[in-house]
């Protein structure tokens, strides 16, 4: 009788305590809702002095998408110190805490880096994963036979002979796993730590789920904050494009008074006066605002596309003959080399013969003192029911780090350009379902531009 007291009051001990270490990462379990931190509060309450369960904790979570375990941290009393209590040694009250340099060096151990490169395939054999993942049980491996085994390597690769393994379960899905060892002390696990390990892994489970569900929403909340932001940005953006649609149009009535007043003044000044070299600068800079009004409006206001039946080869027969006196002007050979002669498409023929209006003409800009300018179509080997336009140029190119940004509105290299040219470009093509991309290729830049066929080519 007397042999039992002793033996009665250890056990009871040792429920309080276990009881005590439960409460108080439950508590810690509610301290906190960032899944990092958490993690290394889970596996340093396992490795850590204050419950002297095992020397080495490992985490792994389930990446739903790939089917993997991927290990996430690994802790060993080596790097479990500095697990804090805060709230007073009260267990009711209290709870652990662990400080980012202590979660810092944590992560940069030589261990913690070993599970961080590890990852289980859940689609091989495993005994063990299929018993811990697919069954949800707890399972204990005491000797080295799963360490020879061929079907998974992480047991190998992490050095673990005798080993537990318990699932991270929430809402009767598995998150993950805990793997704990004794590499260090040698110590057997024994059927009251097992049963410590369930209860806890099951607190860490729903906590687990609970900050992954937290976050998010909070990345739900965030790219909510962010689309709420554009739309703000967007709003903005429309009121002062409508502004300047306004304004260019109010200003381009006057502009073209002045510029017709100053180009009947020109005419009557001498050639080799001051007042005739003002009156053509006052011409030219009138002109040049008169484009730019123009382009403005034309970016601004909302397209209205007018799809009937087209040619895209007499489009582009239009453009060249639009062209032909700049190009012999500025010593420019053409040379074209069309598909075929009947190219049909369903879109608006006049916004079209703009894009490859603009396309020759940039090219010509960038060969002031001559070149070649080639325009080549090909029907796609793939599908006959799209049609590529390449026009390249011996103009030297376009710097590589502006190729991202050519399409964008008022991004312009040219001195006097008002950078919407291309952009407009880049509407129309989207407008008619095609697409246009620009390159360097050799000597010069070379404009891509996709179009779909009507349904009458073969």
């Amino acid at each position: 009788m007397t042999d039992r007291i002793p033996s009665q009051k250890a056990a009871s001990t040792k429920q309080v305590t276990e009881l005590t270490l439960l409460y108080q990462f439950s508590n810690t379990m509610l301290s906190t809702i960032r899944l990092n931190k958490l993690t290394h509060l889970v596996l340093t309450a396992l490795t850590s002095g204050k419950a002297m369960l095992f020397d080495r904790a490992i985490l792994f979570l389930r990446n739903e998408k790939t089917d993997v375990l991927q290990g996430m941290l690994g802790v060993t009393r080596n790097t479990a110190e500095g697990l804090q209590i805060i709230g007073g040694e009260d267990a009711l009250s209290s709870h652990w805490d662990i400080s980012e340099e202590i979660i810092a060096l944590q992560v940069a151990s030589e261990f913690s880096s070993l599970v961080r490169s590890t990852r289980i395939d859940m689609d091989n054999d495993c005994p063990v994963i299929k018993r811990v993942i697919s069954e949800q049980k707890l399972c204990l491996i005491e000797d080295a036979g799963c360490h020879e085994c061929t079907t998974c390597s992480f047991i190998k690769h992490l050095g673990a002979t005798s080993f537990a393994a318990t699932p991270l379960v929430a809402g009767g899905k598995s998150l993950g796993i805990i793997v704990v060892d004794n590499p260090q002390s040698d110590r057997m696990i024994t059927q009251d730590n097992l049963h410590f390990l369930q209860l806890f892994a099951n607190q860490a489970g729903m906590a687990i789920e609970n900050s992954m569900l937290y976050n998010r929403v909070e990345q739900a909340h965030s790219s909510l904050r962010e689309a709420r932001e554009r739309l703000v940005h967007g709003e903005r953006l429309a009121a002062i494009g409508e502004m300047a649609a306004n304004l260019a149009h109010e200003l381009k009535n006057p502009l073209i008074t002045i510029g017709g007043f100053a180009g009947r003044l020109l005419k009557s000044l001498p050639n080799q006066s001051r007042e005739h070299t003002y009156a053509d600068t006052i011409v030219k800079e009138v002109g040049r605002l008169e484009k730019m009004l123009s382009d403005i409006l034309a970016f601004s206001r909302k397209p209205t596309i007018c799809y009937s039946a087209c040619n895209l080869a007499e489009i582009l027969q239009d453009c060249f003959s639009s062209c032909a006196a700049t190009l012999e002007d500025q010593g420019i050979r053409l040379s074209a080399n069309l598909e075929e002669s009947n190219l049909p498409l369903l879109g608006d023929a006049h916004q079209l013969k703009q894009v490859f209006l603009n396309l020759i003409l940039n090219a010509c800009e960038v060969m002031p003192d001559g070149g070649l300018l080639r325009v080549h179509s090909e029907i796609s080997p793939r599908s006959k029911r799209v049609i590529t336009i390449r026009i390249s140029d011996t103009g030297g190119g376009i710097p590589t780090e502006m190729l991202s940004q050519i399409f964008n509105p008022f991004f312009t290299t040219k001195r006097h350009g008002t950078g919407l040219g291309l952009a407009i470009v880049n509407r129309i093509l989207l407008n008619h379902d095609g697409r246009i991309t620009a390159a360097n290729d050799g000597s010069g830049a070379v404009f891509t531009v996709t179009l779909p066929l009507a349904e009458t080519v073969q």
